[in-house]
């Protein structure tokens, strides 16, 4: 019996999803064959009520507590569906040997029940530490009555107390970055646009002890009412470090269950994200938002690209324990506010990286999976499933890097005695084919290798020192598996 296979997330979602796609019920129906291909873990959407009801991607809060269960914003049931199909589906995986990460989203409140006239001073938007005019009463956005929820599992009302500052003046009709007064932006967050804890809608105090106490208990809620094994947390960059610091830890220590979690600090700048890190305690993982660059720059070089430089700076190579790895997600699409999809030519190479080798929890995109209708991106079912199959068999043991030339890259992993034939060799090219003489080791001598992407015919020969020449096709990857092995043949029965 093998032992515990590579963990592999899949983000179960994609922005363009339409209020039709029964995303609750389709993931429970999936859940068994998603357990079955060798994904360990499923990050759903958002699953309370935004701005937007049924039509709302899940990031412009409005209830924490309404999973689709109240008639709020136009609908019952959010845009993946009820509360009762939310829980019934996290069940469901739970039962397919799959853990389920919530995606958190306390930062900002959007679809305010009411306004408030509150005094509040207008900043610099590229600078939030210059002020622009003195004092004003502004219109804030800020009464949150939830009047549909009618005070069941809190009776917490929001009111202009608990935010910082607001983006719309209802007074004027006019858009501007306004702090309240008398507040003041955190420090300890990202210091873009000299301090970016601003990001949109109602930002939220997180100095205010109501606020905290509110989130503590709603943290508490969310656990005991949805069963969930971990979180992503969104915009990290924009909270004060230390909020969620506590938070975790205040969840941990409620249900003596260490989740796992990992957090979005999207920067390119692995200075900022390793001190993140220290900040928080390393109570979290983070998305190596720095390797996604580097994979998408490579997708738009043409062939230029210097290969033997795709991990440099990211957080994989420099701290590997805490990097969570993606290709694409749901704001890197086409059209949104992100923007960096990386070529689907260059897509079997990057997943190749993120799947195959030892470092980093890879997290799969579900609109590379499935596609995505909005754009017409057909899905990469095939090829995913291929190389998440190598990483659950054959990615194990020993690696050993061959990044020798700008163009053609490539590793083995030696593989272990814990999984029957494990051990593969991966060559890929970002211009014109080629090969590389890698050595595969004692165990995986005089053994014949196939390409499992199905990219090349031929076979190759360890020979007894357990040295092989692999190749690749042009602009592609390959991953060698050992020929005849026991999984294939599973599956052949």
């Amino acid at each position: 019996m093998n032992k515990k296979i590579n963990q592999t997330i899949m983000q179960y979602f994609e922005w363009y999803l339409p209020p039709s796609c029964g995303l609750w019920r389709k993931v429970a129906n999936e859940a068994s064959y998603l357990d079955s291909i060798g994904i360990t873990g499923v990050w759903l959407p958002p699953a309370y009520k935004g701005e937007g009801g049924n039509h709302d991607t899940g990031y412009g809060v409005y209830d924490l507590y309404d999973l689709g269960e109240f008639n709020q914003k136009g609908s019952i049931n959010t845009k993946y569906g009820s509360k009762d199909e939310y829980i019934n589906a996290i069940k469901v995986l739970k039962g397919n040997n799959l853990e389920v990460y919530a995606d958190i989203v306390l930062n900002h409140r959007l679809g305010a029940d009411g306004t408030e006239e509150v005094m509040a001073i207008e900043e610099e938007p590229n600078n939030r530490t210059v002020e622009i005019n003195k004092p004003i009463f502004i219109d804030a956005w800020t009464k949150y009555n939830f009047d549909g929820r009618n005070n069941k599992y809190s009776d917490f009302k929001w009111n202009w107390t608990h935010f910082h500052g607001v983006d719309w003046d209802e007074k004027q009709k006019r858009k501007g970055i306004f702090k309240f007064y008398g507040k003041h932006w955190d420090v300890d967050v990202d210091k873009e646009n000299g301090n970016f804890d601003y990001l949109m809608g109602a930002d939220v105090d997180f100095n205010n002890v109501d606020v905290i106490q509110e989130l503590n208990k709603w943290g508490d809620w969310y656990v005991n009412t949805t069963n969930v094994d971990g979180f992503r947390l969104d915009a990290v960059k924009h909270i004060r470090a230390g909020f969620y610091k506590e938070w975790l830890e205040n969840i941990k220590e409620e249900f003596a269950k260490d989740f796992f979690t990992v957090g979005e600090y999207w920067t390119t700048n692995i200075f900022a994200i390793n001190n993140y890190l220290k900040e928080v305690n390393y109570e979290m993982k983070l998305f190596d938002v720095p390797l996604h660059y580097n994979l998408f720059n490579a997708s738009n070089s043409s062939g230029n690209y210097d290969m033997r430089t795709i991990l440099d700076n990211t957080l994989v190579k420099e701290n590997p324990e805490y990097a969570v790895t993606f290709v694409d997600n749901h704001d890197t699409q086409l059209g949104q506010s992100l923007n960096s999809w990386v070529q689907d030519w260059f897509k079997p190479l990057a997943y190749a990286l993120i799947l195959l080798r030892k470092d980093g929890i890879p997290c799969i995109f579900y609109g590379d999976y499935y596609g995505i209708e909005h754009d017409n991106i057909p899905p990469k079912k095939k090829l995913l499933e291929n190389m998440i199959k190598a990483r659950k068999h054959f990615s194990y043991g020993k690696q050993r890097d061959y990044f020798k030339n700008e163009n053609i890259i490539g590793w083995v992993r030696e593989g272990d005695t814990d999984h029957t034939d494990s051990g593969l060799a991966v060559v890929m090219s970002d211009n014109a084919g080629g090969c590389i003489e890698m050595n595969m080791g004692e165990r995986l001598a005089n053994t014949v290798f196939y390409d499992c992407t199905g990219n090349l015919d031929e076979t190759v020969y360890v020979d007894a020192n357990g040295n092989g020449i692999f190749y690749c096709a042009g602009g592609s990857v390959s991953v060698w598996i050992k020929k005849d092995n026991i999984y294939d043949k599973k599956e052949e029965e």
